[in-house]
């Protein structure tokens, strides 16, 4: 499968990396395609990565990622051009994050996420909110002793929201759904709780897990 990402931050270059190595194709959208990062991930990952404009990417994705800055998401789907998402699933791995001298805060919440910004936008496309509760570090395959983490992800799609929940369990994780793409209220902020115990822990080798019985 050919996967557009938008976004060239360590986000980006890791889920890219996960799709090359889980068997697909990838193209990595920026406003700097030619970067000295970018060029070093292209060595890295070998030919079936490529670099290019947003709208490049999200054009030549068959699945696209946002993994852009959460604020600055409504300017990249404009840069991508909205009919290049028309009828594909979005993954939707922002959060609409400032950073604060107390540390980030939502800029969007409680009664609206940037998930369900994004399905305003882009109202023909299937947009499932997903990999947002995570650092980069563990967004592939990640280790822990417990076994795999829960990735919790939502949308108002069910077959998309399928195909995410495989992408999920091939990239290592135990996918849980949450429901219409409103469930991005409660994963937004749990971004902030993410940050907020890996600075009390001291630590970011940390993921969720739901546990029952």
């Amino acid at each position: 499968m050919q996967v557009g990402i938008l976004g060239s931050g360590d986000v980006a270059r890791v889920l890219g990396a996960g799709f090359i190595a889980t068997g697909h194709t990838v193209r990595l959208g920026s406003r700097t395609p030619d970067s000295e990062p970018l060029v070093a991930w292209k060595k890295k990952v070998g030919p079936s990565g490529s670099t290019g404009s947003f709208a490049a990417a999200a054009e030549y994705g068959e699945l696209v990622l946002l993994c852009t800055h959460g604020v600055d998401t409504p300017a990249v789907i404009q840069l991508a051009g909205p009919r290049h998402f028309d009828g594909k699933v979005l993954i939707d791995v922002t959060n609409p994050l400032n950073q604060t001298p107390e540390g980030p805060v939502l800029t969007v919440g409680f009664s609206d996420s940037a998930g369900e910004g994004v399905q305003r936008l882009l109202p023909k496309a299937k947009v499932v909110k997903a990999f947002n509760t995570v650092g980069s570090l563990h967004m592939f395959r990640p280790q822990f002793p417990g076994g795999p983490p829960d990735m919790f992800y939502c949308g108002n799609d069910a077959e998309a929201k399928r195909q995410v929940a495989s992408i999920l369990t091939s990239f290592g994780w135990n996918p849980i759904d949450v429901g219409g793409i409103e469930g991005a209220r409660l994963l937004e902020p749990m971004c902030i709780l993410w940050v907020t115990c890996g600075i009390r822990l001291g630590s970011w080798d940390i993921a969720f897990k739901l546990l029952r019985k």
